[in-house]
């Protein structure tokens, strides 16, 4: 029966995956959501929390807190906002970009162990499935 609700096998990958990072992420003190935050950041500096609650689909509540304990562990910095004195925008900070590189090659190490029975062909069919997925 379980072989053959997908969305059993949904959790059951997700879970896997999830631990594969998560491991890797520990020692630094990081899980998950925080270390995509800093993704997030990397690639779109001085996005603001709605900003990246959107993109990320994440409650506030849940980010918020995320937030602050990366803030407090000097993860993250909070600037406010040159144009609107309100709001804050959120940057990667110095600690940040300087293991930019080791956290990344964990992710991708992450994603590597987690698809090494699949060929090429299959990560790319994978990868497609999921966006729909995700998107529908």
């Amino acid at each position: 029966m379980s072989s053959q609700c997908f969305v059993f096998l949904l959790s059951k990958a997700y879970q896997r995956g999830h631990r594969l990072v998560q491991s890797r992420l520990k020692p630094y003190g990081l899980t998950n959501l925080q270390y995509l935050v800093l993704e997030m950041l990397w690639a779109r500096p001085g996005a603001s929390a709605a900003e990246l609650g959107k993109e990320l689909t994440i409650d506030k509540a849940t980010l918020s807190g995320a937030l602050e304990r990366m803030s407090e562990a000097g993860w993250l910095e909070k600037r406010p906002d040159p144009q609107d004195g309100r709001m804050v925008r959120l940057y990667a900070s110095a600690k940040a970009d300087q293991r930019r590189g080791e956290l990344v090659s964990l992710r991708q190490e992450a994603n590597q162990e987690l698809l090494a029975g699949l060929s090429g062909e299959e990560r790319l069919l994978l990868g497609r499935l999921l966006k729909d997925l995700a998107q529908a």
